[in-house]
Protein backbone atom coordinates (compact mmCIF):
# COMPACT_ATOMS: atom_id res chain seq x y z
CA UNK A 1 0.00 0.00 0.00
CA UNK A 2 1.18 3.52 -0.70
CA UNK A 3 1.11 6.37 1.76
CA UNK A 4 -1.60 8.00 -0.33
CA UNK A 5 -3.83 4.99 0.15
CA UNK A 6 -3.18 5.04 3.87
CA UNK A 7 -3.95 8.77 4.07
CA UNK A 8 -7.25 8.13 2.29
CA UNK A 9 -8.25 5.39 4.72
CA UNK A 10 -11.98 5.74 5.35
CA UNK A 11 -12.69 4.01 8.65
CA UNK A 12 -16.44 4.68 8.61
CA UNK A 13 -16.78 3.52 5.02
CA UNK A 14 -14.88 0.31 5.74
CA UNK A 15 -16.99 -0.39 8.81
CA UNK A 16 -20.24 -0.02 6.88
CA UNK A 17 -19.43 -1.56 3.51
CA UNK A 18 -16.89 -4.07 4.83
CA UNK A 19 -18.06 -5.21 8.25
CA UNK A 20 -21.86 -4.89 8.03
CA UNK A 21 -22.41 -7.36 5.14
CA UNK A 22 -19.87 -9.70 6.75
CA UNK A 23 -21.76 -9.48 10.06
CA UNK A 24 -25.08 -10.31 8.41
CA UNK A 25 -23.60 -13.24 6.50
CA UNK A 26 -21.88 -14.49 9.67
CA UNK A 27 -25.07 -14.35 11.73
CA UNK A 28 -26.80 -16.56 9.20
CA UNK A 29 -23.86 -18.93 9.00
CA UNK A 30 -23.62 -19.04 12.79
CA UNK A 31 -27.27 -20.03 12.93
CA UNK A 32 -26.91 -23.02 10.61
CA UNK A 33 -23.49 -24.46 11.52
CA UNK A 34 -24.59 -26.08 14.81
CA UNK A 35 -27.88 -27.10 13.20
CA UNK A 36 -26.56 -28.96 10.15
CA UNK A 37 -25.49 -32.20 11.93
CA UNK A 38 -28.60 -32.07 14.11
CA UNK A 39 -30.81 -31.62 11.04
CA UNK A 40 -29.07 -34.56 9.35
CA UNK A 41 -29.61 -36.68 12.43
CA UNK A 42 -33.30 -35.72 12.52
CA UNK A 43 -33.58 -36.96 8.91
CA UNK A 44 -32.31 -40.38 10.00
CA UNK A 45 -28.53 -40.04 9.60
CA UNK A 46 -26.16 -41.73 12.03
CA UNK A 47 -23.60 -39.67 13.98
CA UNK A 48 -20.93 -40.48 11.40
CA UNK A 49 -23.13 -39.53 8.43
CA UNK A 50 -24.32 -36.39 10.22
CA UNK A 51 -20.69 -35.39 10.67
CA UNK A 52 -20.06 -36.01 6.98
CA UNK A 53 -22.99 -33.80 5.95
CA UNK A 54 -21.74 -31.07 8.28
CA UNK A 55 -18.30 -31.32 6.66
CA UNK A 56 -19.73 -30.55 3.22
CA UNK A 57 -20.05 -26.84 3.97
CA UNK A 58 -16.27 -26.78 4.44
CA UNK A 59 -15.60 -29.12 1.51
CA UNK A 60 -17.68 -26.78 -0.63
CA UNK A 61 -15.69 -23.84 0.67
CA UNK A 62 -12.44 -25.61 -0.20
CA UNK A 63 -13.57 -26.36 -3.75
CA UNK A 64 -14.96 -22.83 -4.07
CA UNK A 65 -11.50 -21.44 -3.28
CA UNK A 66 -10.25 -22.65 -6.67
CA UNK A 67 -12.34 -20.31 -8.88
CA UNK A 68 -13.11 -17.61 -6.30
CA UNK A 69 -10.17 -15.37 -7.15
CA UNK A 70 -10.97 -15.48 -10.84
CA UNK A 71 -14.65 -14.75 -10.14
CA UNK A 72 -13.83 -11.69 -8.05
CA UNK A 73 -11.29 -10.50 -10.63
CA UNK A 74 -13.79 -10.85 -13.48
CA UNK A 75 -16.88 -9.25 -11.94
CA UNK A 76 -15.51 -7.20 -9.05
CA UNK A 77 -15.64 -7.55 -5.30
CA UNK A 78 -19.10 -6.13 -4.70
CA UNK A 79 -20.72 -8.04 -7.56
CA UNK A 80 -19.08 -11.25 -6.34
CA UNK A 81 -20.39 -10.80 -2.82
CA UNK A 82 -23.93 -10.10 -4.00
CA UNK A 83 -23.81 -13.11 -6.31
CA UNK A 84 -22.41 -15.31 -3.54
CA UNK A 85 -25.24 -14.27 -1.22
CA UNK A 86 -27.84 -15.14 -3.88
CA UNK A 87 -26.28 -18.53 -4.66
CA UNK A 88 -26.12 -19.26 -0.96
CA UNK A 89 -29.85 -18.53 -0.70
CA UNK A 90 -30.54 -21.16 -3.36
CA UNK A 91 -28.58 -23.75 -1.38
CA UNK A 92 -30.36 -22.77 1.83
CA UNK A 93 -33.79 -23.19 0.24
CA UNK A 94 -32.73 -26.70 -0.78
CA UNK A 95 -31.69 -27.38 2.84
CA UNK A 96 -35.01 -26.06 4.13
CA UNK A 97 -37.18 -28.30 1.97
CA UNK A 98 -34.85 -31.35 1.86
CA UNK A 99 -36.85 -34.52 2.61
CA UNK A 100 -33.72 -36.64 3.04
CA UNK A 101 -30.04 -36.46 3.90
CA UNK A 102 -28.88 -36.49 0.27
CA UNK A 103 -30.68 -33.28 -0.69
CA UNK A 104 -29.62 -31.68 2.59
CA UNK A 105 -26.02 -32.49 1.69
CA UNK A 106 -26.41 -30.89 -1.76
CA UNK A 107 -27.74 -27.68 -0.24
CA UNK A 108 -25.00 -27.55 2.39
CA UNK A 109 -22.31 -28.03 -0.26
CA UNK A 110 -23.74 -25.18 -2.36
CA UNK A 111 -23.69 -22.86 0.66
CA UNK A 112 -20.03 -23.74 1.20
CA UNK A 113 -19.04 -22.91 -2.38
CA UNK A 114 -20.68 -19.49 -2.21
CA UNK A 115 -19.09 -18.79 1.17
CA UNK A 116 -15.62 -19.15 -0.39
CA UNK A 117 -16.30 -16.33 -2.87
CA UNK A 118 -17.79 -14.11 -0.19
CA UNK A 119 -14.87 -14.66 2.18
CA UNK A 120 -12.09 -14.04 -0.37
CA UNK A 121 -13.70 -10.79 -1.50
CA UNK A 122 -13.80 -9.52 2.10
CA UNK A 123 -10.22 -10.58 2.86
CA UNK A 124 -8.97 -8.99 -0.36
CA UNK A 125 -10.59 -5.67 0.37
CA UNK A 126 -9.44 -5.53 4.00
CA UNK A 127 -5.83 -6.37 3.08
CA UNK A 128 -5.64 -3.52 0.58
CA UNK A 129 -7.73 -0.95 2.46
CA UNK A 130 -6.18 -1.20 5.94
CA UNK A 131 -2.84 0.47 6.84
CA UNK A 132 -0.18 -2.05 7.83
CA UNK A 133 0.36 -0.67 11.34
CA UNK A 134 -3.20 -1.61 12.37
CA UNK A 135 -3.59 -4.62 10.09
CA UNK A 136 -3.67 -7.28 12.82
CA UNK A 137 -6.27 -5.39 14.83
CA UNK A 138 -8.38 -4.74 11.75
CA UNK A 139 -8.26 -8.33 10.54
CA UNK A 140 -8.85 -9.69 14.03
CA UNK A 141 -11.83 -7.31 14.18
CA UNK A 142 -13.06 -8.85 10.93
CA UNK A 143 -12.61 -12.22 12.63
CA UNK A 144 -14.56 -10.74 15.52
CA UNK A 145 -17.40 -9.85 13.16
CA UNK A 146 -17.66 -13.51 12.18
CA UNK A 147 -17.45 -14.52 15.82
CA UNK A 148 -20.27 -12.08 16.56
CA UNK A 149 -22.31 -13.95 14.01
CA UNK A 150 -21.39 -17.31 15.50
CA UNK A 151 -22.44 -15.90 18.89
CA UNK A 152 -25.79 -14.43 17.81
CA UNK A 153 -26.71 -17.04 15.20
CA UNK A 154 -27.13 -20.06 17.50
CA UNK A 155 -29.42 -18.07 19.82
CA UNK A 156 -31.60 -17.14 16.85
CA UNK A 157 -31.55 -20.77 15.72
CA UNK A 158 -32.53 -21.98 19.20
CA UNK A 159 -35.47 -19.57 19.27
CA UNK A 160 -36.70 -20.42 15.77
CA UNK A 161 -36.39 -24.18 16.33
CA UNK A 162 -38.22 -23.87 19.66
CA UNK A 163 -41.05 -21.82 18.13
CA UNK A 164 -41.49 -23.92 15.00
CA UNK A 165 -40.57 -27.33 16.36
CA UNK A 166 -38.66 -28.04 13.14
CA UNK A 167 -34.87 -28.14 13.00
CA UNK A 168 -34.67 -27.19 9.32
CA UNK A 169 -36.55 -23.94 9.94
CA UNK A 170 -33.26 -22.48 11.22
CA UNK A 171 -32.02 -22.30 7.62
CA UNK A 172 -34.47 -19.45 7.01
CA UNK A 173 -32.35 -17.27 9.29
CA UNK A 174 -29.44 -17.48 6.86
CA UNK A 175 -31.76 -16.87 3.89
CA UNK A 176 -32.91 -13.60 5.47
CA UNK A 177 -29.34 -12.63 6.39
CA UNK A 178 -28.04 -13.29 2.85
CA UNK A 179 -30.84 -11.17 1.41
CA UNK A 180 -30.06 -8.38 3.89
CA UNK A 181 -26.34 -8.54 3.04
CA UNK A 182 -27.08 -8.28 -0.70
CA UNK A 183 -29.39 -5.31 -0.16
CA UNK A 184 -26.78 -3.62 2.05
CA UNK A 185 -24.13 -3.99 -0.65
CA UNK A 186 -26.49 -2.53 -3.23
CA UNK A 187 -27.46 0.45 -1.08
CA UNK A 188 -24.18 1.49 0.57
CA UNK A 189 -21.39 3.31 -1.23
CA UNK A 190 -18.13 1.45 -1.73
CA UNK A 191 -15.45 3.65 -0.07
CA UNK A 192 -12.93 2.55 -2.69
CA UNK A 193 -15.04 3.68 -5.66
CA UNK A 194 -17.67 6.05 -4.28
CA UNK A 195 -20.47 4.25 -6.13
CA UNK A 196 -23.46 2.20 -5.10
CA UNK A 197 -24.90 -1.02 -6.41
CA UNK A 198 -23.62 -3.41 -9.04
CA UNK A 199 -20.52 -2.41 -11.04
CA UNK A 200 -20.04 -3.15 -14.70
CA UNK A 201 -17.31 -5.73 -15.41
CA UNK A 202 -13.89 -4.33 -16.18
CA UNK A 203 -13.62 -3.28 -19.81
CA UNK A 204 -17.28 -2.31 -20.06
CA UNK A 205 -18.26 1.31 -20.42
CA UNK A 206 -18.94 3.09 -17.18
CA UNK A 207 -19.94 6.65 -16.41
CA UNK A 208 -17.15 6.88 -13.88
CA UNK A 209 -13.89 6.09 -15.66
CA UNK A 210 -11.79 7.14 -12.69
CA UNK A 211 -13.37 4.74 -10.22
CA UNK A 212 -11.48 1.53 -9.71
CA UNK A 213 -12.89 -1.49 -7.95
CA UNK A 214 -10.37 -2.18 -5.21
CA UNK A 215 -11.26 -5.85 -5.00
CA UNK A 216 -11.00 -6.32 -8.75
CA UNK A 217 -7.57 -4.68 -8.90
CA UNK A 218 -6.44 -6.71 -5.93
CA UNK A 219 -7.35 -10.09 -7.40
CA UNK A 220 -6.76 -9.47 -11.11
CA UNK A 221 -3.50 -11.44 -11.02
CA UNK A 222 -5.34 -14.45 -9.62
CA UNK A 223 -5.83 -15.50 -13.24
CA UNK A 224 -2.42 -17.17 -13.16
CA UNK A 225 -4.19 -19.97 -11.32
CA UNK A 226 -4.39 -21.28 -7.78
CA UNK A 227 -2.28 -24.38 -8.34
CA UNK A 228 0.42 -22.46 -10.19
CA UNK A 229 0.60 -20.12 -7.19
CA UNK A 230 0.86 -23.09 -4.85
CA UNK A 231 3.82 -24.39 -6.89
CA UNK A 232 5.47 -20.95 -6.85
CA UNK A 233 5.17 -20.61 -3.06
CA UNK A 234 5.33 -24.31 -2.26
CA UNK A 235 7.99 -24.03 0.44
CA UNK A 236 6.19 -21.56 2.68
CA UNK A 237 2.80 -23.15 1.97
CA UNK A 238 4.08 -26.63 2.78
CA UNK A 239 5.64 -25.45 6.03
CA UNK A 240 3.66 -22.56 7.48
CA UNK A 241 0.67 -23.46 5.33
CA UNK A 242 0.47 -26.85 7.01
CA UNK A 243 0.35 -25.06 10.35
CA UNK A 244 -2.45 -22.88 9.02
CA UNK A 245 -4.25 -25.99 7.84
CA UNK A 246 -4.03 -27.53 11.30
CA UNK A 247 -5.39 -24.34 12.88
CA UNK A 248 -8.28 -24.51 10.43
CA UNK A 249 -8.76 -28.20 11.23
CA UNK A 250 -8.93 -27.60 14.97
CA UNK A 251 -11.48 -24.83 14.54
CA UNK A 252 -13.64 -26.68 12.04
CA UNK A 253 -13.52 -29.86 14.11
CA UNK A 254 -14.89 -27.89 17.05
CA UNK A 255 -17.87 -26.71 14.99
CA UNK A 256 -18.74 -30.30 14.08
CA UNK A 257 -17.86 -32.25 17.19
CA UNK A 258 -19.76 -30.06 19.65
CA UNK A 259 -23.19 -30.55 17.98
CA UNK A 260 -22.46 -34.26 17.53
CA UNK A 261 -21.44 -34.56 21.17
CA UNK A 262 -24.63 -32.75 22.21
CA UNK A 263 -26.63 -35.36 20.28
CA UNK A 264 -24.61 -38.19 21.87
CA UNK A 265 -25.31 -36.97 25.42
CA UNK A 266 -29.01 -36.49 24.75
CA UNK A 267 -29.42 -32.70 24.50
CA UNK A 268 -32.38 -31.50 22.44
CA UNK A 269 -31.89 -29.28 19.37
CA UNK A 270 -32.75 -25.94 20.99
CA UNK A 271 -30.66 -26.60 24.11
CA UNK A 272 -27.64 -27.64 22.05
CA UNK A 273 -27.86 -24.45 19.99
CA UNK A 274 -28.22 -22.42 23.18
CA UNK A 275 -25.08 -23.94 24.76
CA UNK A 276 -23.07 -23.38 21.58
CA UNK A 277 -24.35 -19.79 21.47
CA UNK A 278 -23.21 -19.15 25.06
CA UNK A 279 -19.79 -20.55 24.17
CA UNK A 280 -19.77 -18.28 21.13
CA UNK A 281 -20.16 -15.25 23.44
CA UNK A 282 -16.79 -16.08 25.01
CA UNK A 283 -15.23 -16.44 21.57
CA UNK A 284 -16.65 -13.13 20.42
CA UNK A 285 -15.51 -11.26 23.54
CA UNK A 286 -11.83 -11.93 22.77
CA UNK A 287 -11.55 -10.89 19.11
CA UNK A 288 -9.97 -7.47 19.72
CA UNK A 289 -7.78 -8.79 22.52
CA UNK A 290 -6.31 -11.25 20.03
CA UNK A 291 -5.37 -8.42 17.67
CA UNK A 292 -3.72 -6.50 20.51
CA UNK A 293 -1.73 -9.60 21.48
CA UNK A 294 -0.50 -10.08 17.91
CA UNK A 295 0.39 -6.43 17.37
CA UNK A 296 2.19 -6.16 20.71
CA UNK A 297 3.81 -9.56 21.28
CA UNK A 298 3.74 -11.19 17.86
CA UNK A 299 1.77 -13.83 16.00
CA UNK A 300 2.99 -16.81 18.03
CA UNK A 301 1.65 -15.25 21.24
CA UNK A 302 -1.82 -15.73 19.77
CA UNK A 303 -1.41 -18.90 17.69
CA UNK A 304 0.24 -21.13 20.30
CA UNK A 305 -2.27 -20.56 23.14
CA UNK A 306 -5.06 -21.07 20.61
CA UNK A 307 -3.78 -24.47 19.42
CA UNK A 308 -2.70 -25.72 22.84
CA UNK A 309 -5.99 -24.67 24.45
CA UNK A 310 -8.01 -26.40 21.74
CA UNK A 311 -5.90 -29.55 22.09
CA UNK A 312 -6.48 -29.71 25.84
CA UNK A 313 -10.23 -29.19 25.27
CA UNK A 314 -10.39 -32.05 22.76
CA UNK A 315 -8.56 -34.34 25.19
CA UNK A 316 -10.94 -33.40 28.02
CA UNK A 317 -13.95 -34.01 25.79
CA UNK A 318 -12.67 -37.50 24.95
CA UNK A 319 -12.02 -38.23 28.62
CA UNK A 320 -15.42 -36.98 29.86
CA UNK A 321 -17.54 -39.25 27.67
CA UNK A 322 -17.93 -41.96 30.32
CA UNK A 323 -18.73 -39.62 33.25
CA UNK A 324 -22.18 -39.27 34.83
CA UNK A 325 -21.80 -35.48 34.69
CA UNK A 326 -20.85 -35.50 31.03
CA UNK A 327 -23.49 -32.87 30.17
CA UNK A 328 -21.90 -30.43 32.62
CA UNK A 329 -18.46 -31.28 31.27
CA UNK A 330 -19.74 -30.69 27.75
CA UNK A 331 -20.89 -27.17 28.66
CA UNK A 332 -17.59 -26.35 30.37
CA UNK A 333 -15.47 -27.76 27.54
CA UNK A 334 -17.52 -25.91 24.91
CA UNK A 335 -16.74 -22.64 26.73
CA UNK A 336 -13.07 -23.64 27.09
CA UNK A 337 -12.82 -24.32 23.36
CA UNK A 338 -14.31 -20.91 22.62
CA UNK A 339 -11.83 -19.26 24.98
CA UNK A 340 -8.90 -20.87 23.17
CA UNK A 341 -10.37 -20.13 19.75
CA UNK A 342 -11.00 -16.49 20.67
CA UNK A 343 -7.36 -15.95 21.62
CA UNK A 344 -6.48 -16.86 18.02
CA UNK A 345 -9.08 -14.63 16.37
CA UNK A 346 -7.79 -13.34 13.03
CA UNK A 347 -4.50 -15.29 13.17
CA UNK A 348 -4.91 -16.97 9.77
CA UNK A 349 -5.86 -13.78 7.94
CA UNK A 350 -3.04 -11.89 9.66
CA UNK A 351 -0.39 -14.49 8.85
CA UNK A 352 -1.59 -14.58 5.24
CA UNK A 353 -1.38 -10.78 4.97
CA UNK A 354 2.10 -10.83 6.57
CA UNK A 355 3.43 -13.41 4.12
CA UNK A 356 1.75 -12.19 0.92
CA UNK A 357 4.00 -10.44 -1.65
CA UNK A 358 3.28 -6.72 -1.68
CA UNK A 359 3.22 -6.42 -5.48
CA UNK A 360 0.75 -9.27 -6.08
CA UNK A 361 -0.84 -10.42 -2.81
CA UNK A 362 -4.08 -11.88 -4.18
CA UNK A 363 -2.76 -15.13 -5.72
CA UNK A 364 -0.83 -15.92 -2.55
CA UNK A 365 -3.84 -15.14 -0.35
CA UNK A 366 -5.98 -17.42 -2.49
CA UNK A 367 -3.42 -20.22 -2.04
CA UNK A 368 -3.10 -19.43 1.68
CA UNK A 369 -6.86 -19.62 2.13
CA UNK A 370 -6.83 -22.92 0.23
CA UNK A 371 -4.34 -24.47 2.68
CA UNK A 372 -6.34 -23.30 5.68
CA UNK A 373 -9.61 -24.40 4.14
CA UNK A 374 -8.09 -27.78 3.26
CA UNK A 375 -7.56 -28.37 6.97
CA UNK A 376 -11.06 -27.11 7.73
CA UNK A 377 -12.58 -29.46 5.18
CA UNK A 378 -10.48 -32.45 6.22
CA UNK A 379 -11.15 -32.25 9.96
CA UNK A 380 -14.91 -33.02 9.87
CA UNK A 381 -14.22 -35.88 7.45
CA UNK A 382 -11.63 -37.26 9.87
CA UNK A 383 -14.07 -36.92 12.77
CA UNK A 384 -16.93 -38.63 10.92
CA UNK A 385 -14.62 -41.40 9.63
CA UNK A 386 -13.12 -42.18 13.04
CA UNK A 387 -16.56 -42.00 14.65
CA UNK A 388 -17.80 -44.56 12.12
CA UNK A 389 -14.99 -47.07 12.76
CA UNK A 390 -14.31 -46.36 16.45
CA UNK A 391 -16.15 -43.70 18.50
CA UNK A 392 -16.60 -39.97 18.82
CA UNK A 393 -14.34 -39.99 21.90
CA UNK A 394 -11.47 -41.47 19.86
CA UNK A 395 -12.07 -38.86 17.17
CA UNK A 396 -11.80 -36.12 19.79
CA UNK A 397 -8.51 -37.55 21.05
CA UNK A 398 -7.06 -37.63 17.53
CA UNK A 399 -7.96 -33.97 17.07
CA UNK A 400 -6.14 -33.15 20.29
CA UNK A 401 -2.97 -34.77 18.93
CA UNK A 402 -3.25 -32.82 15.67
CA UNK A 403 -3.38 -29.60 17.65
CA UNK A 404 -0.09 -30.39 19.35
CA UNK A 405 1.47 -31.13 15.96
CA UNK A 406 0.24 -27.78 14.65
CA UNK A 407 1.74 -25.91 17.59
CA UNK A 408 5.10 -27.54 16.88
CA UNK A 409 4.94 -26.62 13.18
CA UNK A 410 4.24 -22.95 13.91
CA UNK A 411 6.88 -22.76 16.62
CA UNK A 412 9.46 -24.03 14.14
CA UNK A 413 8.57 -22.07 10.99
CA UNK A 414 7.08 -18.73 12.06
CA UNK A 415 10.54 -17.45 13.13
CA UNK A 416 11.93 -18.56 9.77
CA UNK A 417 9.46 -16.66 7.57
CA UNK A 418 8.41 -13.60 9.58
CA UNK A 419 10.60 -10.70 10.70
CA UNK A 420 11.38 -10.52 14.40
CA UNK A 421 8.89 -7.71 15.12
CA UNK A 422 5.99 -9.81 13.79
CA UNK A 423 6.83 -13.19 15.30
Amino acid sequence: MTSTANDAFDARGVLLSGFLPAALFAIGEGAIIPIIPIAANSLGASLAIAGFVASLILVGELIGDVPSGVVVARIGERNAMIGAALVSMVGLVVCTVAPNTVLLAVGVFLVGVSTAVFALARHAYMTTAIPVHIRARALSSLGGVFRFGYFVGPFLAAGVVHLTGTTQSAFWIHIVCCLAAAVTLLVLRDPATGVRGLRLPRGASSPDHTATDTGAVFVQQEAQGLFRTIRTHRKVLLRLGSGAGLIGAMRAGRQVILPLWAVSVGLDDATAALVIGIAGAVDFALFYTSGQIMDRWGRLASALPCLLGLSVSYFLLAWSGHLDARVGWFVGIAIGMSLANGVGSGILMTLGADLAPRDAPAPFLGAWRFTGDFGQAAAPLVISGITAVASIAVASGVMGVLGLVGAGVLLRYVPRYLPRQLR
